[in-house]
């Protein structure tokens, strides 16, 4: 029978470099309702802020059904690893569908009763991870419902009166934020892993409270100390970018988030609001977005200092409204150190792995929905 893949030929010739064929797209779904109580649960939880447990054990469930049932479409197909796993939650009637979708990949003379790989990484994106020396064990993620709710928001509310850092909710934020990373490390390392690399983060609306996933892939690399078996280092670079670095002797270490929640205070709302009407620069906001950024950076520069890394590279920074002129902003990088001897196993990186597969479907209807089953990426900011 003819092979149904969702690999682009560029995947594919990369793929079949590491001695890996194409397969069948195989997929997993779980449709779940919270239920009443598990609403009213959560509906408490959210007054006090912070996690909300029962909506974030709820997903991690559904989550894990959708892709659990994927594994075994890819065992039946007798698949050695998947590749491009996605993990996506899909709003559907009142309900929520979990779904993932990856596609099974052979490799000749391997016989298994049981997968031998899973990774979130696409066909190209996986030879630059093997190439750079990570062996791929699991596709992992870790999520965290939160709300910012009632207590946080009393607290905070009378230090949104005054212009700066409101405390109170940059500590319930970077709690929340960090519990995805340490979900999905602790994952990793159950599975005998030392590094997660690859990771890409989605901050999503859900039933009136916010969901943060990362989803990566668990790996093993030799030339990592043994600490790390049991403290695995974590990396949101490109694939490619870590491949570069790695090439040139530098590892990924950890990575790093750095969170502020900054009011511009009722004083400079006002000031900001009549100046508003006039053209030209609002210095209360623009100094207050850029104290928010230098605090955000800080902390994670303060965190890479901790670690012993000798740069942080690939920050992103993300700013976000959350009303009242109170906003957050979240710095995002990877700590790197050089470790003697390091490199990648071929010198250079073949086109095909850098190249971008050129989309040759184009939907303009506005009626239209559904999935796309070459489409495994889940990364983005927030809503």
């Amino acid at each position: 029978m003819a092979v149904m893949t969702g690999l682009s030929g560029n995947e594919i010739f990369c793929l079949h470099k590491k001695g890996l064929s194409p397969g069948n797209i195989v997929i997993g779904n779980s449709v779940y309702s919270m239920g009443f109580m598990g609403s009213l649960g959560a509906g408490l939880s959210t007054l006090t802020g912070g996690e909300v447990t029962q909506v974030t054990d709820m997903v991690h469930q559904g989550r894990l059904n959708s892709y659990t049932r994927m594994v075994e479409e890819a065992t039946r197909h007798g698949g050695v690893g998947i590749t491009g796993v996605s993990n996506e939650l899909i709003k559907q009637a009142g309900n929520v569908e979990f779904l993932s979708i990856g596609s099974c990949v052979h490799q000749e003379g391997a016989q298994s009763e049981r997968l031998s790989f899973s990774s979130s990484a696409d066909g190209q994106e996986l030879y630059c991870q093997m190439d750079a020396g990570f062996r791929p064990i699991k596709f992992v993620f870790g999520n965290v419902a939160y709300s910012i709710g009632i207590g946080g928001g009393l607290g905070g509310m009378f230090k949104s009166m005054q212009r700066g850092e409101i405390e109170q909710f940059s500590q319930i934020f970077n709690q929340t934020r960090h519990l995805a990373l340490q979900r999905i490390t602790e994952e990793a390392r159950s599975v005998g892993a030392n590094a997660v690399v690859g990771i890409e983060t989605s901050i999503i609306p859900f039933q009136g409270i916010q969901e943060m996933v990362m989803i990566g892939t668990a790996s093993f690399h030799p030339a990592l100390p043994a600490q790390h078996v049991q403290a695995p280092i974590t990396s949101d670079l490109t694939n490619e970018e870590m491949w570069n670095l790695v090439n040139m002797g530098f590892m990924p270490l950890k990575l790093l988030l750095g969170v502020s929640v900054y009011s511009v205070g009722i004083v400079g709302g006002i000031s900001a609001a009549l100046k508003s009407f006039a053209r030209g620069e609002i210095s209360e906001l623009t100094t207050l977005i850029y104290s928010a950024r230098e605090n955000a950076i800080a902390k994670i520069a303060a965190d890479a200092q901790a670690c012993g890394a000798d740069d942080v590279v690939g920050i992103k920074t993300y700013v976000y409204s959350l009303g009242s002129g109170i906003i957050e902003f979240l710095a995002m990088g990877t700590a790197v150190k050089r470790i003697a001897g390091l490199t990648t196993v071929s010198e250079n990186l073949p086109a095909q792995a850098v190249i971008r597969d050129k989309e040759t479907f184009f939907n303009t209807a506005e009626f239209a929905i559904g999935t796309n089953l070459n489409s495994h990426t889940t990364s983005g900011g927030g809503d």
